[in-house]
């Protein structure tokens, strides 16, 4: 018989889950403690709608985030959906006639894939792509820009895929109203589909699009070829003109 593997050797895929504050830092301490509470409060208001039992989630709070590690068992396509939408209605409800430096607006980012707890939490490709997607800069300017939401979702190509157009129509999930990203975040980089409930994707495609990094766009240099008396050759032109000293045989 062959002996029990050990645990850390089972690898297991769990649904991973990110959630923070916008603008977190720019809170009083009052006002943080205040906002850590309606955090957990929600999240778990948005769970008990959607038939979700929080108790069963292995939760690390991190101040102005929590990230969360789902059981086997949860069934994806009601946390993409049905969590999603209770949560962007409970954050909306909370918000309702608040000044704009009291409403808490949220980024969420979902991935699946291996976690495993470890001593300072968790480890594993997982809870690393969950932080990266979590802080990309197309679902930082998308928040930003859309004052009329309190939510903006990023979920990795893999949930997308297998979620959102495989099994999500039974849960409402509208493949056409996520819009692609490539996300650059460190050393990761990968695709990941951002979603605003209430928003077509008609308002987050010009949001979204990567600025053009500086010089492209802008015509090259013509190189200019002089010989002048003497030997000497001047490439290109300008401040970019460069020199280069020959002996000139006939």
């Amino acid at each position: 018989m062959q002996p029990y593997p050990d645990s850390q050797e089972i690898i297991t895929r769990h649904l991973c889950m990110a959630a923070d504050v916008e603008k977190y830092s720019r809170l009083d301490t009052p006002s943080q403690e205040a906002f850590q509470a309606d955090l957990v409060r929600m999240l778990g208001e948005a769970a008990v709608l959607s038939g979700l039992d929080r108790t069963t989630w292995e939760r690390q709070p991190q101040g102005d985030q929590e990230f969360a590690v789902l059981p086997l068992e949860t069934q994806e396509p009601v946390v993409v959906g049905g969590f999603v939408r209770n949560l962007a209605v409970r954050l909306g409800e909370r918000n309702a006639n608040l000044a704009e430096g009291e409403r808490m607006r949220l980024r969420l980012a979902i991935d699946f894939g291996v976690a495993r707890t470890a001593a300072l939490g968790y480890s594993g490709p997982a809870p690393v792509s969950v932080a990266r997607y979590l802080n990309a800069s197309q679902l930082k300017r998308v928040l930003g820009a859309l004052d009329s939401t309190d939510l903006a979702l990023i979920v990795s190509d893999r949930v997308y895929q297998d979620v959102v157009r495989f099994r999500g129509e039974g849960q409402g999930l509208d493949p056409s109203r996520y819009v692609r990203v490539h996300v650059r975040e460190k050393e990761f980089s990968g695709y990941g589909w951002i979603h605003v409930p209430e928003h077509g994707p008609e308002e987050l495609e010009p949001l979204v699009v990567d600025p053009e990094p500086d010089g492209v766009g802008t015509a090259a240099p013509t190189n200019v070829v002089k010989r002048n008396k003497g030997g000497v050759f001047h490439f290109g032109s300008g401040d970019a003109a460069k020199t280069m000293h020959k002996k000139y045989y006939r």
